[in-house]
């Protein structure tokens, strides 16, 4: 078998093909998710402490002045950007959740799914229970 007919055989298998799309749906979700974070819960969470913009929340290392903005501040040197970390962390937290609400949701259907019938008693094993029971009379 060639190497071209073993990659096709590979790449259009069943497996395959759901990883892909599960990997593009999971991108686009994603990005629906780091939106949801940056431009609707951040902002709240921001106005419940203070009118704190997370998005320029840093710690300045290498001596930079107060007061700028995160770029500015990378610009001029080093920075410790806690406040990038800080939405990312509550992004990954979402997303994690919602996935694992999916999975359990999945798992649920499956066990609801009825149990296959049993497969029918081959019939040399019905014949062989015929003769015992014959014998014990």
């Amino acid at each position: 078998m060639s190497m071209a007919s073993e990659f096709k055989e590979f790449a259009l298998k069943g497996n395959v093909m759901d990883l892909a799309v599960g990997v593009i749906i999971g991108g686009a979700f994603g990005k629906i998710i780091d939106s949801m974070v940056g431009d609707i819960i951040m902002p709240i969470i921001g106005k419940i402490i203070g009118n704190v913009d997370f998005s320029n929340m840093y710690v300045a290392l290498s001596g930079q002045a107060a007061g700028l903005s995160l770029a500015d501040a990378k610009k001029a040197g080093s920075v410790l950007a806690y406040g990038n970390f800080l939405t990312i962390s509550i992004n990954f937290l979402i997303l994690a959740f919602v996935i694992f609400q999916m999975v359990k949701m999945m798992n649920r259907m499956k066990k609801a799914e009825p149990p296959a019938a049993p497969a029918p008693t081959p019939e040399d094993v019905v014949l062989l229970r015929e003769i015992r029971d014959a014998l014990k009379k």
